[in-house]
This record gives C-alpha cells, structure tokens and sequence, in this order.
C-alpha cells in the first residue's frame, strides 16, 4: 500500500514539473519571437548545431581571440599594421577616428582594403565609428552632420527615429555596418567636461525614450547601434579621455538616474554595451567600471538581466593607461565578463593584447568556455545582422546631403 502512495506522490511531483517546465517553455518561446522579430532573424532548419557553433568548431584558438578585439589604425590611409592585424591576428573589427578622416571617398577606400584583407578569414569584419552628431562627428568636410543629442531632445522620438535611420544611411554608404552611439548617459553634472551636449536630456526617462528610437532607426536598418557609457558618465567632472573620473554614487542612486536609459536598451534587446572608464567606490574600490566583475557580471549581466555584446571603451585612454598597461586591463576587462576589447592604438599595444590573451587562455587563466562564451555572442551578432565583407561602390554625397536637408526640414 506503502508504495502505491509513493508511487502516486512521484507521479503528481512529475505532472506538476512537467507542468512548470512546459510554462516556462512557453515564456522562452515568446520571449524568443519576440526577439527575433525585434532583429529580423529568419527562422533556423531544426538541426542539431547552428550555423555559429559549426563555424566555431572550425576557428583555430587564435581566431577566436582575434574576435574578441576591436582595433584602430594610424593615419589616413590603409597600411600594413592594420592589414597585418587582419590578415594575421584575425581582429573582429576596426573603429575610424578623427585622425583616420580625410575625404569621403578615402573613408570608403579605408573600408574596402580593410575587407579585400579580411576576405581569407572565416568572420567577416565588424567597420565601426563614433558617429554622433554634434561635437562627436567622423564625417568627412562636405557631408552634413546631425546635430547635437541636446538639439535632438528638444523635438520629439519620432524625429530621432529619423535621425537613426539617416544615419544608416550615411554609414552604409561609407562602408560601416556599426556605430558607437547613442550616449544614454543622464546630463546630470552641468560641470561635466565630457559628456554635456551629447546627452539627450537631463531626465532619464526623456533619455530612455529619445535614445532608443535613435537606437531603433539604426537597427531597424541594419547598423548595429553600441549604446554608453554604462554605468553612466553623466555625472562626472573629470575627462577619462586624461584621468579616471570617481563617482561617489549608491548603487540605490544609480538606479533612480544613470541606470535607467541602460534597463530600458536591455529591455529592448540593446546588440550592444559600451562600459566606461569610471570609477564608483560604493560598487567596486579596486576598479573602474570597465573593468569590475561587480559592475559588468553581477550588476549588468546578473542584477539588469542583459546577455547581449559588452565592449569596452578605448583601453588607451589616460583613465585606463594612467594605471595599467593596456594588455594588463584587456585581460581584466575580460576577465570581469567583457567581450570585446577596444584598442585604438598603438600597433605594439594591439600585438601585446593579443598575446597576452593567448597566453592567459594556454594558462587556463582563460578558460575554452569562457572564451567560447564570447566568441559565440560576437559571431550570433554578425550572423544576425547578415554581416560580409563586400566592397562598397562610389558614395553619392549629394544624395546623402538632400536626405539630410528633407531630415531638417
């Protein structure tokens, strides 16, 4: 008799988790619909392995961490260095600064010699720029940029929606396919050096709001949109560009300001993160942000629920150089839940991250999983977006201008 009832109370628990389990299947699936149709992403054939982890199982452990770094180039026009770390290091990307702008039909050429070297690789490359509006501009003399965030936030989110989508526009026609923008930080610091002008608003919601629909327009089109400078460097009063800002803030006063445009992009799928240089001692004392297991894994991935791409800002900024090497922070930025490494500079620095990676992963310093972890967010990324390297025709920047003048008009 014993053992019938058993047998019923193991049955019943089964039922009951069975239950559960087919709920929570059923939230994974919407929730899973809902992102998909949010990026566009045609439903997989039902097989076994995706497209991603096929192609991982091909990468040697040198194109996996070539993946995880995001590098800059000196001068004007293409050059060996640059053509080396793609050939050779297998990069995941390049970003163009203001020191790479000549002409349009330079940046186009810049970005055409970038893919013929990639075009050996398995991973096509990540072509990315600050491209703002305002005081934050790479285009060259003779396009018309938008203007600043702070003009922006004077109108409305539809017309920063379009202001998105112009901005597509002008970077595929250049070559990019991703644009470190928009800023979500909170102007909440009349002081700040840094950021001013190039927030939406001094009200985090405001922010929230016309900062993802400049987000949308982009990603509606096909250029994948890095929102920063998490945690948020609106406060501030020191430029990390020279030194390490330090805001004395709870994480009690986060939340109610700087976090909540960054919980509003993740609960909008945000591709991508850029984590700044700032150091916040209620948090972490040791490290700055870009660099903190606490802020980037526990209050990012685990506390705001965000498994999308974390990339952190330029590791050659005095913020970070003033303290560490920039090979040593690559790895603790990695090491913290990053995964990509930006290194704008120079070409000894790139090389000595990528070894200094490759050393940690041999050690076990760096696990296969962990690496593996990031590799795999990086390619589902560029598969998602249908990234290839083809090369760009001639740009047309009378088009581009009269698109502009129909925006502002």
């Amino acid at each position: 008799m014993m053992r019938h009832v058993v047998y019923i109370i193991v049955f019943s628990l089964f039922l009951f988790s069975s239950g559960c389990s087919q709920q929570n299947a059923k939230n994974d699936y919407q929730h899973n619909l809902v992102f998909r149709e949010r990026h566009s992403i045609v439903e997989p054939s039902k097989v076994e392995f995706s497209q991603t982890d096929l192609l991982m199982d091909k990468m040697s452990v040198d194109e996996k961490i070539g993946q995880l770094i995001v590098v800059g180039m000196e001068g004007k026009s293409y050059n060996n260095d640059i053509d080396s770390l793609i050939r050779r290091k297998h990069v995941g990307g390049i970003i163009l600064l203001g020191k790479n702008i000549s002409t349009a039909d330079g940046i186009v050429e810049i970005l055409n010699d970038s893919k013929k070297a990639n075009a050996g690789n398995k991973v096509p490359l990540l072509l990315s720029v600050d491209e703002e509006g305002g005081r934050v501009s790479r285009l060259p003399k003779g396009m018309k940029k938008l203007p600043s965030a702070a003009s922006i936030g004077q109108k409305n989110k539809e017309f920063a929606y379009e202001t998105g989508t112009y901005l597509a526009d002008v970077l595929h026609s250049l070559g990019y396919n991703m644009n470190f923008a928009p800023v979500l930080d909170v102007n909440s610091n009349p002081k700040n050096p840094v950021i001013g002008d190039r927030s939406f608003s001094s009200n985090p919601s405001e922010v929230a709001s016309l900062g993802m629909s400049v987000m949308k327009g982009m990603t509606d089109n096909g250029i994948i949109s890095v929102v920063k400078h998490f945690p948020g460097h609106g406060d501030t009063h020191v430029d990390s560009h020279k030194s390490l800002p330090v805001i004395h803030k709870s994480l009690k006063e986060l939340r109610e300001t700087e976090l909540v445009p960054f919980q509003r992009a993740i609960d909008e799928y945000a591709d991508m993160i850029m984590v700044a240089h700032i150091l916040f001692p209620e948090l972490d004392k040791e490290y700055p942000s870009s660099l903190s297991k606490k802020i980037i894994t526990d209050l990012l991935r685990k506390e705001m629920h965000y498994d999308g791409i974390v990339i952190t800002d330029d590791l050659t900024m005095g913020a970070i150089v003033n303290e560490y090497s920039v090979p040593e922070a690559a790895l603790q930025a990695f090491l913290a839940g990053s995964d990509l490494l930006l290194v704008a500079g120079d070409y000894q620095n790139q090389i000595d991250t990528f070894d200094a990676l490759r050393t940690a992963v041999e050690s076990g310093v760096i696990s296969m999983r962990r690496l593996d972890e990031s590799v795999k967010r990086i390619l589902e990324l560029k598969e998602r977006y249908q990234l290839e390297d083809k090369v760009n025709e001639e740009i047309d920047v009378k088009k581009l201008n009269q698109k502009y003048d129909e925006l502002m008009s």
